[in-house]
């Protein structure tokens, strides 16, 4: 029998698909850190492929020009991220790891301090660009890679990740008149 699910249902349903696909792993990196392992979630045909759907839909016709995808997880779903949005795909890296001219910023991490890079010439001015992560926590490495972009005369028009940690607050880090778009709050 085909069951009929509202829109709200639905949605419900696949978040809870993808949070079962979600690993938790303890101690990771550090003492005391809960890592968010979405290996198990990019093994899964069904989920790989919803996931891209579902971090494209709310930002198609929004007329982006790149997607950021950061160092290093935000590479995975970035570039299709890109390609569904008709976009191009710029990666922040850590430092010394992209080859030619940069642009660095610090951020901190809820266990320590690092930094990122891009590309000198990655962005021009009036560039519509959405950043994307697998994860927000306390919104460091997301509010580093705003600088960034605004450092080079784009614009963020919005934020994308697969998980957030709630409990870090890590959305007020980030530009309040733009959208912040999480498929998983945990």
């Amino acid at each position: 029998m085909i069951e009929n699910k509202t829109m709200a249902d639905s949605k419900k349903s696949n978040i809870e698909l993808l949070k079962k696909n979600i690993r938790n792993v303890p101690d990771f990196p550090k003492p005391g850190i809960q890592f968010k392992d979405i290996t198990p979630l990019l093994q899964n045909s069904e989920t790989l492929l919803l996931t891209s759907k579902m971090l494209a839909e709310p930002f198609l016709n929004k007329e982006v020009n790149y997607v950021i995808g950061l160092e290093s997880r935000g590479f995975i779903f970035g570039p299709r991220l890109a390609q569904d949005l008709g976009a191009g795909f710029i990666p922040i890296r850590k430092p010394g790891k992209l080859p030619v001219e940069t642009v660095e910023a610090s951020y901190e991490l809820e266990y320590g301090v690092d930094s990122v890079e891009m590309h000198a010439d990655a962005l021009q001015k009036g560039d519509k660009v959405l950043i994307h992560d697998d994860l927000i926590a306390t919104g460091g490495t997301a509010k580093a890679a705003t600088e960034l972009v605004q450092h080079l005369g784009a614009e963020v028009i919005g934020y994308s990740f697969i998980i957030e940690l709630t409990f870090l607050e890590g959305r007020k880090s980030l530009a309040d008149s733009k959208p912040v778009e999480v498929l998983v709050s945990v």
